[in-house]
Formats: C-alpha cells, structure tokens, sequence
C-alpha cells in the first residue's frame, strides 16, 4: 500500500507542472476566456492565513473553469513599491529594492508551496521599471488630456521627520513615526481629476456582479446629490463663495456661514486682525482631529466668529462668517450656509454660540416660535418669512427659488458629487516618479513618451527626515525637453494605489515589450475584463474606485473596449481565532499579556472570544507550520471547508486535523482496489450510479455559484456509501467510474493528492488538464432517488434502534411493508396538503373512499403526525410492490452488514403488533 506523504507528494507535482508549464497561457480565439485574480499582494515577505484563503478561493475556481474547457488566465504579481520597504531602509539601512525582492523571494515560495495554478510567466512586480515606465505614461496623458493638475492642498505635516504623512500615519494629530504633533501645511499637490468620471462610475455600478454592501459603500463614497450652487457675495470683496445645497427652500432662514477652519480664504481673512491669535488655537486644536471623525454628529461643534461677512443673494442682508470644525475644507466649497431653523446640526450650534433662529418652514397645523424651540424642524410644512414663496410647500419652493436665483444671476441647479479628485503626491522614495520636469522658462513640462522610465535614483540618503529623492543632485537637476535650459525635476512620487489601478491589464500583456504603449488592445480586449476578483471588503473603497476610473480613462484613451474592470467580485470573510478576552474592560488580551489569566487592568478573569487574526493580539497561526505538520492539501481543505468564501472563517486546530484524517483516508479508500470485485449486477449498484451522478450535479451546482463549502460537503456525503460498496463487493466498471470521477471533483479543492491518486490508478495526463465529469440526467430520476433514501434511512434506523435497545448481537430484523390501502391514504394524503392543511377538511374528503373508512383511527391520528411534521415523511412514494421489491433485493446487504437473518413481510402477513406502525416510505422495524 502506498502511504500517504503529503510532502513527497506536493513537492513531486509542483515541480512536474513547474517544469512542464502546464498552468502558462496564450490567446486562443478559439476558446472561452475566464479571467480569474486575486487582488495582488503587498510583499511583507511573509504569508499569513488571510493570504492562503484568498489564494485558494481563487485556485480552486481557476482549475474549475480549467477543467471545463476555459481558456483560464490565472497569474500572480506583487504591489511591491510603499512605506514598509522605505522605513526598512531608514530604520535598518537596507536598500529598499533589495528587502522588497528578498520578500518577493519568500512569499513566492510559499505560494508555490500551496499549489497555486498561477502563469507564473506573466508575473509582475510595481517597482520594476518596465512597469512603472507605464504609470509615467499614464499620468503623461492625462496631463496631455487635462485630467492631470497641480494644485495646492492641504496635508499633514510633520516638521520633526519633515515630510507630508497621509491619514492613516497621522491618527491622534501625532506622527506615527516620531510621536510628534502634526500641523497642516497647504503645499502644492499632483491631483487627477476622477470627479470628471463620478456619474459614469456610479452608473457602471449597475452592470457589475458584485456584492450589494460594497456598491452601496462606492455610491456613498462617490455621493450624487441634486441641488443649486447659490452664489454668496464677500461683502467688500468682489469675490463670492459658491455653496452647494439641496435645500434652496430654506435659503430665507440662513443666518449664518460656515467654512472650514483650513480654508485658505480664512487665513488671509484673520492676518493682522484682533481674530489672528484666537483662529490659530483654534486651527492648530481642529488639526488634531480626524477628518471624518469631524463631521459625526456626536462629535462637540466648536466654532469661532472671524469678523468677516457675506451677503444674502436674495435679501442682502449681512450673514456673519463663523469657521467650525464640523465643515472640512475638502467638501464642495469648503462652506456651508447654516439654517439653525431647520437642521439640528446648525441648530445646536446657534444656541451654543447665540446665532438668531429665523424659522421659513412651518407645519401646516401650527405656528413656530423661534425663541421656543427646542430642535431644529426638520419635516415637511409650508414657507413663510421668504416673500413671494410664502405659503407654497417647501420642496415644490425648491424648483422655484432656484428658477429665481438663475434668473438673477446668483445660482442654478447642479448635480454635485461628494467624490473629491485624487491627490497623489506623495513625498517618499519608493515609489513611482511623477514625469514632470520645472523649467523657467517653459514652465511645468512633462517628460517626453519617448524619454520614459524616469528611473528611482540609487545615489539618494535614507535619513529620518526628508523625502529622500530631494537628496540626489543627479536626480532633481536635468534638462528642459522644450528648450534644453536647466531645470528640476518633480522629486514627490505617486500614491501606490496608481500601481493597483492597472495591474489588470498588465497581467494580459505583461509589459516585457519595447512598445510604447502598457498594452496591446487585441489581446486586452480578448482577457479583459477580470471575470472574477477575489479580495477583502476593506479594499471596497479607494483601490475599487481607483481601478474602475483607470478603466474608463484608459477606455477614452483608446487603449481597450470595455467600461468596468471586474464583472464579479468575491469578498472572502475574515479568519478569527478565540483570544483572551475581559467582558469589564471590553477589550482583548494583547500579544504579551496572552500567557495572563486575568486582566491586568482589572483583575477580571480572561474568557475566551472569537476575534479576527491579528499580529498585535498573537492569535496568528503561520500556514507554513500548517503545509510543514499536514500537508497543503489539509490546509486548502480546510480554509475551503470551514465556511462560504464570503463568511467570516473560525479558525480550530481540531478542524485541520479532521482535514488531515479526511483526506488520509479518502487517499487509502481510492488507491486501495476492493478485495474482489461481483459480476452479477445488483440494486445497490444502480442505486451507487445514482448517488455518484447526483454528487457530480451537486458539486458542478456549488462551484458554479462559488459555494465551495457547499461543494466539498456533497463530495463527503458521497465517501461512506462508496465506501461500503467498496467493502461488500462491486461491480469493477462501476468502482473505476467512482474513483475517476470523484477524483476530477475533488481535484481543484486538492490537487496534489488527486494528481497522485490519477497517476497510482494507471492515468496518463494531467489530472489538472483533465475535462470535468459530466452527470447522466437518466439516471437521477425520482423512483432512483426515492429507493436511495429508503435503503439509507432503514440502515440509519436500524442502527439507532440498536443504539437504544443497546442490542449488541442482533439475531433477526423483521422488515415490515405498510397494508396496500395505507399507501391509498398516503397519495391522497400528500395531494390534500397541497390544497389545505386543515385536518378537519383533509378527513372529510379522505372519509369518502369507502375502503379508508374502516380505518379512521389510524388515518386521523396518522394525520394529525403528519401535519405537525411534514419535512419528516416523504412528498412523493412509489407503490407497494416496488417498495416490497426493494427491500427484497436488499435483503443480502442487510444481512451481510449486521450479520443476521433478515425477514421481509408485507403488513397483513404479519402478527407482529408493531406492524400497524408501518407507513409507505417508513417499513416498521422489528430487531431481535
């Protein structure tokens, strides 16, 4: 017997279909593309479970789609430019390049380990030239198009390591590098502008196959609202403030302005003013808090009056200019216009700061005091003090004020968007240069196509402080393109999220060419685009946005055909893990206090809690001790069997040792031939046809629908009855049907184990390259279907009752088949629920068959069972004499499992007192 070595195993077909290129894909017009991916990862040199789960999703569908004749394009690359690699070289004086191809080396390792079927020939990596030489292009013709501008902007600053920090580094208002407070500077920025694209990216939504939580997260994101920009002179100025609303019907009740406290209007506004000193506090104190954690409802208002006004478009009436921290500066005008009446927000300020209330909409049954109220009014009601729209409903004043302000000049309708153009300088190393050179002469010049890559310098110093590209003279000093004089080059580089918005389209056409294009249009056309894309819901957001506007822009740009880049998207739960856990504290247990029982806080006894993997928390596990103990069959098994692939995932060590034991056996069951095989055919052979055929349509269900859970359970239902039949004698022909196909089932899920079962049982080709097995539909018919479950629930009831009589040597069962007029009843039974499940109305019309009334104890309290249990007793039956021809012809595998005699009588044959229980489907049992 061969014994199972699930690393002898996996090491020999890793590198068979290594060396003989088997997963390596072209073009074939004559086939059916699949493009299947998953989002690529950043190189951290280290996989973790989340990783081996999202790979093996994605591997398991790519050799599903394989084996059903898809041309599968399935490759793999790394989203290796960013941070980590930068502070690697500051903190530890490693080249960033250096410590970023090293973890490539390891992760891919591991990968290969779980036996991934990538194209590993189409691998790309972001900081490798001949890709980022196609993000300069990109930027290059936008900026030719217009969609590329520079601006200022503010950002977090820190003056310590003196270098723009994004969100994320800024948490608290402190550096997570040096814990210094960080301040907002207003420093030009590269910004491309995606707004151009918001209604295209919020209608593309609809033609997307993709979980509805996350469109709902983008259409939120991107925010289409349908409102009037209403122009508010500056009073002195001959400037005015452009202010989105969609309430120009309560545009009579505003009493007041809002603007950002980082408005740069504000600055030039306080300087040299009694204000100055008391708005810098402030300023510097609003700086410290998160942007979005600003506009919450809960969070304090603060606010400050400035000194300045603007004036009503309408009444001209002065209206005086506060900044607050609950208005930033990056949505719409960076101001809003404040009606305390009417919104609970500008309500609570008003009072705070004793802001005149002027109340424009009223309910239609009473009047509103201004100085009485309590809240904002927010409802619907009738206008009042605003002239000539008093008395109309107030949304239809919305479409008549408006009309008003068009025509005096002062506003018109809009359709605003919440999603801001994309900022992406940023002022590190390792990261794709921007291709922008500052001449004096010429001005801002991009590089020309023909000049690209602008390379990372290597001559530049890793220093805490700085961005480093600042550093090399080679770098910064050049040549105009235009004119030839001195210039400088741009030293910020762009935001990594550029390198993710088009990797996709790389993997079709790896950029290996010396074209001048990232891609050729027929073969983009002919993959694209991503049939499925598996990755986490935390990537919903920016990179989902950012990818579907490259999308579309490179679309314009001519370079493809198709609008969205990813028709389905998978997003795979989290795997958790119990962890120490206080209930008092609500909190869990960090990585060192693990070994603690009890809370160091507060003396309460730790239990235990599901929570997902973290570094911080220790409740890691480390695939690579998971392939090194079980094999990487085990851990696919598992992560793929634990749950759906977009449900959170429990991690148990019990569970991968069930995975292991499975497989194991499922290895012996099907390498192992019966010890003889029969010739002469059998029911249960038909009824083995049936269930193998039933299992083949099951899984192909399951994975079509990515229910992959649901798929592998189908296939561990089928291992005990074949099992059995494997023990009690088969038909050869049948059993080599068996073991080929469920071996083609079960090889996407493992495929080691399955390639070495195919070439043990004398195969030849590839398992992997294999069709997958088609089902035969005449075979799954109901009388099959009704006589499997039959012969299943008698041998289940069979061993239950000797469980429960403890019967440990059982001499005689007594099979007892139901009176022919109980299977008369039981049809007219079935029918009669379909109609009503009224007992009452059932016997009437049962009680007219003449030959069921002599029965009609049994039938009424038959009855009565059966409407309390209906999922319990079969929907349909065969006859009484199929039925009693079953249990004939199973008489000797009945005997053969339990080792005794076994009798089969019909109800009136039998003087058994048990035999009136028996029903149609459900024989009475009698074991002695």
């Amino acid at each position: 017997m061969n014994k199972y070595d699930p690393q002898k195993i996996e090491q020999k077909w890793q590198k068979r279909w290594e060396e003989d290129k088997i997963f390596e894909v072209n073009v074939d017009k004559t086939k059916k593309k699949y493009y299947i991916l998953e989002m690529y990862p950043y190189p951290s040199g280290k996989l973790h479970m989340g990783h081996l789960r999202n790979y093996t999703i994605g591997d398991c569908y790519a050799r599903y789609k394989r084996m059903n004749g898809f041309n599968v394009l399935y490759p793999m690359g790394y989203d290796s430019f960013g941070m980590p690699a930068e502070n690697a070289a500051i903190d530890k004086g490693i080249n960033p390049e250096e410590w970023t191809n090293s973890n490539i080396s390891f992760m891919k390792n591991q990968q290969k380990r779980i036996g991934l079927s990538y194209d590993w020939n189409r691998e790309i990596y972001s900081h490798d030239s001949k890709y980022y030489k196609f993000d300069q292009y990109f930027f290059i013709k936008m900026f030719e198009k217009g969609l590329a501008y520079r601006q200022e902007s503010y950002v977090n600053w820190c003056n310590k390591c003196s270098t723009v920090l994004a969100n994320e580094q800024a948490q608290g208002g402190k550096c997570w590098r040096c814990n210094t407070e960080v301040e907002q500077r207003f420093l030009p920025q590269w910004f491309l502008k995606i707004r151009n694209y918001a209604d295209e990216l919020l209608k593309g939504l609809e033609l997307v196959d993709w979980p509805e939580k996350v469109k709902i997260m983008q259409k939120n994101w991107i925010g289409r609202s349908e409102g009037t920009i209403i122009k508010f002179p500056i009073l002195d100025e001959e400037r005015s403030i452009d202010i989105f609303t969609t309430r120009p019907d309560t545009l009579y009740g505003v009493t007041f302005m809002v603007f950002a406290p980082e408005h740069p209007w504000i600055h030039e506004w306080v300087k040299g003013t009694e204000h100055e000193k008391e708005y810098k506090a402030f300023y510097n104190e609003v700086m410290k808090q998160n942007k979005f954690e600003r506009t919450d409802i809960d969070v304090e208002k603060k606010g400050l009056f400035i000194g300045k006004y603007c004036v009503h478009p309408i009444t001209k009436e002065k209206i005086p200019i506060y900044v607050s921290n609950f208005v930033i500066y990056e949505y719409g005008a960076g101001a809003i216009m404040a009606v305390p009446a009417h919104d609970q927000r500008d309500f609570e300020f008003a009072k705070e700061y004793n802001i005149p209330i002027k109340v424009v909409i009223e309910p239609h049954e009473y009047e509103l005091n201004a100085g009485k109220m309590s809240r904002a009014f927010e409802s619907e009601g009738i206008l009042v003090n605003s002239d000539e729209f008093n008395n109309m409903e107030n949304f239809s004043a919305i479409k008549a004020i408006t009309e008003k302000l068009e025509e005096l000049g002062v506003g018109y309708a809009t359709i605003n968007y919440k999603l801001r153009d994309w900022g992406i300088s940023r002022q590190r190393y390792w990261g794709c240069p921007i291709p922008i050179i500052y001449c004096e002469k010429c001005g801002t010049v991009p590089v020309p196509i023909k000049d690209l890559p602008v390379l990372l310098p290597k001559d530049v110093k890793f220093t805490k402080s700085g961005n480093p590209l600042e550093t090399s003279e080679n770098f910064i000093n050049t040549n105009c393109p235009k004119c030839g004089e001195s210039a400088k080059r741009e030293t910020d580089t762009m935001d990594t999220f550029i390198d993710s918005s088009w990797y996709f389209f790389a993997f079709c056409d790896p950029p290996n060419h010396n074209l001048e294009i990232p891609y050729r249009k027929d073969i983009v056309n002919y993959w694209g685009n991503v049939d499925l894309y598996v990755g986490g819901i935390e990537h919903a957001i920016l990179h989902l946005i950012y990818a579907r506007f490259f999308t579309k822009m490179s679309r314009d740009l001519g370079l493809h055909n198709f609008d969205e880049p990813f028709q389905r998207l998978l997003t795979q739960g989290m795997i958790n893990k119990e962890h120490p856990y206080c209930s008092k504290c609500d909190r869990f247990a960090m990585k060192t206090e693990m070994n603690d029982e009890t809370c160091k806080f507060c003396g309460t006894k730790y239990i235990l809690r599901s929570v997902k993997m973290s570094k911080s928390y220790g409740n890691t596990v480390d695939p690579g001790e998971i392939i090194n103990k079980y094999g990487a069959d085990s851990a696919r098994f598992f992560v793929l069997f634990g749950a759906s692939p977009e449900s959170g995932f429990e991690w148990s060590d019990e569970g991968v040792e069930f995975a292991y034991k499975f497989i194991k056996n499922f290895y012996r069951l099907l390498i192992e031939p019966p010890r003889h095989f029969r010739k002469k055919h059998t029911i249960i052979d038909k009824l083995v046809e049936y269930n193998l055929n039933k299992t083949i349509k099951h899984v192909t269900e399951c994975l079509d629908d990515l229910a992959i859970r649901d798929a592998i359970n189908y296939i561990i239902q089928f291992i005990p009855p074949l099992t059995k039949y494997k023990e009690e004698g088969a038909i050869k022909e049948i059993f080599e049907e068996c073991r080929e196909k469920l071996t083609l089932l079960f090889n996407p899920i493992v495929p080691h184990l399955t390639e070495e079962i195919w070439e043990v049982i004398g195969k030849e080709k590839y398992l992997s390259l294999n069709s997958w097995p088609t089902f035969n539909q005449t075979l799954l018919t109901f009388d099959n279907e009704f006589k499997w479950n039959l012969f299943k629930k008698t041998i289940d009831d069979i061993n239950s009752i000797r469980v429960a009589t403890k019967t440990n040597d059982i001499k005689k069962i007594t099979v007892i088949i139901a009176d022919e007029w109980k299977f008369d009843f039981y049809s007219n039974l079935i029918s009669l629920i379909e109609e009503t499940k009224n007992q009452g109305e059932i016997m009437k019309k049962i009680m007219k068959n003449d030959s069921l009334k002599a029965h009609s104890k049994f039938i009424n309290q038959t009855t009565a069972k059966i409407l309390k249990n209906i999922g319990k007793y079969p929907k349909q039956i065969i006859g009484v004499i199929d039925e009693l021809n079953l249990f004939i012809e199973i008489i000797p595998i009945i005997k053969k499992r339990f080792k005794c005699e076994v009798e089969v009588l019909v109800e009136k044959e039998s003087n058994l007192k048990k035999a009136y229980q028996s029903l149609p489907g459900r024989p009475a049992l009698v074991i002695v």
